[in-house]
């Protein structure tokens, strides 16, 4: 199949192109710039490489009829929950007007593709009861994630209306190799990893006393090859581990594995203002198609710290 995926030198969708190219389908790749474009190693001269910015709308309906793709993930957007409260317009444009855009493409083309929207868990807000599953109700706490929740409903609007073939999928906290690791504000998770790795001191809120739903990339990638092949048209499936995990327990493992040192300290009130707490969710709807995860969160932070080492062992 001709699968195009938009953000894909980014974290997720890299692995994905690699996944796809192992499986001799072909690929094209939209991205922004160049600043991630080392995601996709070796895999630049099997790839169709596209620079669009998916907020020039104009540019992203050429690509998709010019290419008519088979498939489309899309992927791209402005994930930092901070920096939707900044820029609150760009983030409608880019999390919102992007998926509408390529519907109406879609739509216009008459075009026979199956579109697969990337979401998250932010949409959900704060839980009114956990395990989670597809029919919880959502109560976004940030512009970030009101604005994914928008794009869901653009797909369902448009599989009810014009009998489109959207599919959601929902993913909770995942972390790997390629993800940023720079920074707290975009994956906790694998900024706590980096910095272990460093032998630095390891910040942790509230004594590590929240859990989450943590999942490693190879799982995320198995889900949405299993969602591209076997999913129902205007459904949502959540990806998820299933597993509750502990933030303190995730300090152990890293002081156990690393010279980093775990510190607890309190939280910045704008983190109580946004956070969603603890979260845990039912992914049954997607193990009912043949998937599940293969890799704990223990193992997947081992693979991680390798990555590190890999990448920063000669400076």
């Amino acid at each position: 199949m001709k699968i195009m995926i938009t953000g894909g030198s980014g974290f997720v969708g890299s692995h994905l192109c690699d996944k796809l190219l192992q499986n001799k389908h072909e690929v094209i790749i939209l991205t922004r710039n160049d600043s991630k474009i080392n995601n996709l190693g070796g895999n630049l001269d099997k790839i169709r490489l596209e620079h669009v910015d998916v907020t020039d709308f104009s540019r992203l309906e050429r690509s998709i009829e010019e290419n008519k793709p088979d498939v489309i993930f899309h992927l791209a957007g402005e994930t930092s929950h901070k920096r939707s409260f900044e820029k609150p317009m760009y983030d409608i444009d880019v999390n919102s007007k992007s998926t509408l855009c390529i519907l109406e493409k879609i739509k216009n083309l008459n075009l026979q593709c199956k579109f697969i929207l990337g979401s998250t868990f932010i949409v959900i807000g704060r839980p009114e009861k956990l395990p989670l599953n597809e029919e919880s109700p959502c109560n976004p706490t940030t512009i970030y994630g009101t604005n994914r929740l928008t794009s869901e409903y653009f797909c369902k609007i448009y599989h009810n209306v014009y009998n489109l073939d959207t599919t959601i999928f929902r993913v909770t906290n995942s972390f790997g190799p390629r993800e940023q690791h720079q920074t707290p504000t975009k994956n906790a998770l694998n900024f706590l990893i980096y910095e272990a790795f460093r032998g630095e001191n390891v910040t942790i809120y509230n004594q590590g006393k929240f859990f989450r739903d943590v999942i490693y990339i190879s799982d995320v990638v198995s889900a949405l090859e299993t969602i591209m092949l076997k999913s129902s048209p205007g459904n949502i499936y959540w990806i998820s581990s299933g597993v509750k995990t502990w933030f303190y327990e995730i300090g152990q493992w890293l002081e156990e594995l690393t010279n980093g040192k775990i510190q607890y300290v309190d939280p910045p009130s704008y983190t109580s203002k946004v956070d969603v707490g603890n979260f845990l969710v039912d992914n049954s709807k997607l193990k009912s198609l043949g998937w599940s995860p293969k890799t704990s969160v223990k193992e997947g932070i081992i693979k991680t710290l390798e990555y590190f080492n890999s990448i920063y062992k000669s400076s």
